[in-house]
């Protein structure tokens, strides 16, 4: 079992339950991890045997575009479609940011985490 991670994935979108929010929008920061066999690609060296992070990428910025009121929705529609297009993946974990969030006070960032375990047979 091996570690794929895509850090820092930055995306400008629109979430949030405030009006404010949808208008103006946020910077967003993504970061995914997925557990999954990496023993054959490292063996044949071919894209085909493990996980294209460009598919990952592809995925978490089509998602995070997609307005949603909550976080938690967003991270979760992320999830359920890397497990649902990316069958080598048996674990994910994704993180998402909202930076500078509007919520009165200096903050850096909020971050949701979620994890998806691909279930056995």
């Amino acid at each position: 079992m091996g570690t794929i991670r895509v850090e820092n994935i930055r995306i400008y979108s629109n979430h949030g339950c405030l009006q404010e929010e949808a208008k103006i929008g946020s910077h967003y920061r993504v970061d995914v991890e997925v557990k999954v066999d990496l023993s054959v690609s490292a063996a044949s060296d071919k894209l085909v045997d493990t996980v294209d992070y460009v598919h990952i990428n592809k995925v978490v910025e089509e998602e995070v575009l997609k307005r949603s009121e909550l976080l938690e929705h967003v991270v979760e529609r992320i999830l359920v479609r890397m497990m649902a297009e990316i069958p080598m993946i048996k674990k994910a974990k994704v993180a998402l940011s909202k930076l500078n969030p509007p919520i009165g006070g200096d903050v850096e960032a909020v971050t949701i985490v979620m994890t998806k375990k691909r279930k056995q047979l």
